[in-house]
């Protein structure tokens, strides 16, 4: 007969003594349950003890996580988390260096985990460790130079203060000016500790993104300028922590809401409304004069060290709130009474056709009139008479002007080239320069998601928007020229036009999944995708993906359509035995845990436990505490059903996130959430978990999936067939037979 379902086989240590085994029943009250541990060894005043998990994390076993204790589990006796708190709180005052050392080294061991944390915070921890960082001195300084004693000191106290703050019992705005001087001051010190300064940083960026106010103290402690020699390293993980800073302090700054008269960004003066904090496009200005885009270039991306996740990461959200820089641009319309605005479109003219400004008394107005609008219905303007107005439109806005500027400026034999070869065409073959760069400009930020808050999880950078410093512009100018050379190649008419935008599109979504190192990398692989050649992939993915119409077809596919499902299935379920590693998301990100979790070969039981870092093949099912009965499985949720969605209200705003996220329901109130790395592995586990569960798998990789196999499957049953024309209907049966003696042997 097999025990109770509330009664669990541990084992339980205790230093100097033999392990006992022993049940443990979940019904019982923890308190009693320690209280009988403690008597089995002799041991008084019980509520002082408390049982932790004897693995890696060493964290305590409460009345909250007490469910979480499996069979086979190994506990270890201890003092109480309230008990162990007050020793170190006491301890880490000592006035023995060793003492000390020791003490901060298990208070940074231990402050991970949250119960501890909470006894600790209750002493008034954290602000006994922020008085012990702010009560250096110059002459510590000189210590941790010259004695590596005091730089682990101080290491062990600032990843104490980071594990306790990470668990968002305290509010970081209650955090002194000295401290942060401090902090800054290793950050600024030119000779530092390696770990010190990690975790310097890493409390920089945590103040900047928690708190308005101290993002305005930090602003004021730390400038660019200090940041960057921390880039010319070779230290990866320094670096990392450094563009993640300067991410934090970019994304905090204010925006700036000058839309009305607005500067191009190559004409702009700067101005402070506060001697330290600068906006976001001051910020951007700054960066550009430290050159802070060819350090990361020359430091990181060429760097002959490959680029890990967490630095792919920083990477894609610094590209991403640079470019998001041009939304004020994107969404700012073109006021027609602006003369300066409109000076730009009389540049566009005089730069295209050699001319300048008529003064007022050269010849009648209605002649002037005329010149103009042939010339503006030459730059390919849809508004011939006034072409101000092709620029209301938002988006693109005022972005398309000044990308058009930028290209006859920067490039204007190519510019000049394109305007005359165009403007010498019959009109319905004529690429409309004007209307080409404002579709091609909204096309652009819709391409590089312009406006939208960085995901949380995304690597998605491009090496080539480092090589420039002005990528998006350069970039408008490769991809306007591919525009004009597609529409030659496909001898379009202005009916044509939506359709040489979408070629356009095409080309450069498959130039950039290739990932270019650079511009003329990106030049180089568009010339490659002519339109023939896009032609050529597009008629090899419908051959691929061909869908026979005809009935017999049909019927056939119908037949087949259960086993090529089977065999989906078979494949989610080998996967889900292969296992995954997901991370833990937390409010530092790249402090992130890991764990892993695999279903086992019978398919009845999920085992999954946390790991130290991401492993490097499969996970074996030994060094996965926890279990999971398929059995015991009720529903599984995606997206904002999530428990883990609704709490994290940050991850909440993020679309991305929320589209990876999903959650198995077990038992009453109990989950095990997930975030998936990417969408692949998220479809492989929600069909997987609804294949368990015997419903249907729904995701978009499993209509992929359907599509490739059936009709991978229905041309190869239709080999022999080949050409040879299928009847719509069957052929005629024929009539039966005088009599059936043909089917027996005579004989």
């Amino acid at each position: 007969m097999p025990p109770p379902s509330d009664i669990v086989k541990v084992a339980i240590e205790w230093p100097g003594a033999f392990p006992k085994l022993m049940e443990i029943d979940q019904k019982k009250p923890l308190s009693a349950i320690i209280k009988e541990v403690c008597e089995g060894w002799s041991l008084g005043n019980h509520e002082n003890f408390a049982l932790q998990n004897a693995d890696s994390t060493n964290f305590y076993i409460t009345e909250k996580n007490r469910n979480d204790i499996k069979n086979g589990s190994i506990l270890r006796l201890t003092t109480s988390p309230s008990q162990t708190a007050a020793q170190l709180h006491e301890r880490i005052q000592s006035s023995s260096m060793d003492a000390k050392l020791e003490a901060l080294k298990d208070l940074a061991n231990s402050s991970r985990d949250v119960t501890f944390a909470q006894e600790f915070i209750n002493l008034d921890g954290i602000s006994l460790l922020t008085q012990m960082v702010e009560s250096g001195t110059e002459r510590f300084y000189w210590l941790l130079l010259l004695c590596f004693s005091f730089g682990d000191l101080l290491s062990f106290t600032l990843t104490a203060f980071v594990e306790l703050m990470d668990h968002g019992i305290v509010s970081w705005d209650t955090f002194s000016v000295a401290f942060i001087k401090k902090i800054a001051g290793y950050v600024n010190k030119s000779a530092m500790d390696t770990a010190v300064l990690q975790r310097s940083l890493a409390i920089l960026e945590s103040m900047v993104l928690n708190s308005q106010d101290l993002y305005q103290k930090v602003a004021q402690e730390i400038t660019i300028g200090q940041l960057i020699p921390h880039l010319q390293g070779t230290d990866q993980d320094i670096q990392t922590y450094t563009i993640a800073v300067i991410n934090a302090l970019f994304l905090k700054a204010p925006e700036d809401k000058r839309q009305v008269g607005y500067t191009p960004s190559y004409t702009r003066t700067h101005s402070h409304t506060h001697p330290h904090i600068h906006t976001r496009t001051e910020m951007a200005h700054i960066l550009a004069q430290k050159q802070l885009r060819s350090i990361i270039l020359s430091n990181v991306i060429r760097s002959p060290k490959p680029i890990n996740d967490e630095m792919a990461h920083q990477l894609y959200v610094l590209q991403v709130l640079t470019f998001n820089l041009l939304e004020d641009r994107m969404m700012t319309k073109m006021d027609p009474q602006d003369q300066a605005q409109r000076d730009i479109i009389f540049e566009l003219r005089r730069i295209a056709f050699d001319v300048e400004c008529e003064p007022n008394n050269s010849g009648s107005i209605e002649k002037r009139k005329s010149m103009y609008t042939r010339d503006y219905k030459k730059l390919g303007f849809i508004n011939h008479v006034n072409p101000a107005m092709d620029f209301t439109q938002i988006p693109p806005g005022m972005l398309a002007l000044d990308n058009m500027l930028y290209f006859a400026r920067h490039h204007q034999d190519a510019y000049i080239r394109i305007v005359l070869e165009n403007s010498s065409r019959e009109d319905k073959h004529e690429c409309p320069f004007g209307r080409s760069s404002i579709e091609l400009t909204k096309m652009l930020c819709e391409t590089l998601k312009v406006g939208e808050l960085p995901s949380e999880n995304c690597h998605d950078f491009h090496p080539m928007f480092f090589t420039h410093d002005r990528s998006f512009e350069e970039f408008f100018c490769i991809c306007i020229q591919l525009l004009n050379k597609t529409w030659k190649e496909m001898r379009a008419t202005s009916e044509d036009f939506n359709k040489v935008m979408q070629v356009v599109r095409d080309q450069i979504m498959r130039a950039l999944t290739q990932k270019p190192n650079s511009l003329d990398q990106l030049k180089s692989r568009l010339q490659n995708l002519s339109y023939t050649e896009i032609l050529k992939i597009r008629q090899s993915e419908r051959m691929n993906q061909e869908d026979f119409q005809s009935r017999p077809i049909l019927e056939l596919r119908e037949k087949i359509q259960p086993e090529i499902m089977e065999l989906i299935k078979q494949q989610r379920l080998n996967r889900l035995c292969d296992g995954t590693c997901f991370r833990k998301i937390s409010s530092r990100r790249r402090q992130d845990k890991f764990w892993y979790c695999r279903l086992s070969p019978n398919h009845k039981v999920l085992h999954y436990g946390d790991l130290e870092e991401s492993p490097l093949g499969e996970v074996s099912h030994d060094l996965l505490q926890e279990k999971l009965p398929v059995a015991d499985i009720k529903a599984v949720v995606t997206g904002k059903d999530c428990p883990h969605m609704k709490e994290k209200g940050a991850l909440k705003q993020n679309k991305e996130v929320l589209e990876l996220a999903f959650s198995v329901l077990y038992e009453s109130d109990e989950y095990l959430n997930f975030i998936a790395p990417d969408k692949h592995e998220y479809c492989v586990w929600t069909d997987g978990l609804n294949a368990l569960l015997g419903k249907e798998m729904t995701s978009d990789f499993t209509k992929s999936d359907m599509d490739t196999l059936l009709s991978m499957e229905m041309k190869l049953r239709l080999l022999d067939l080949e050409n040879i024309q299928i009847p719509e209907a069957p052929p005629p049966i024929p009539k039966e037979p005088s009599n059936y003696d043909f089917v027996y042997d005579c004989n």
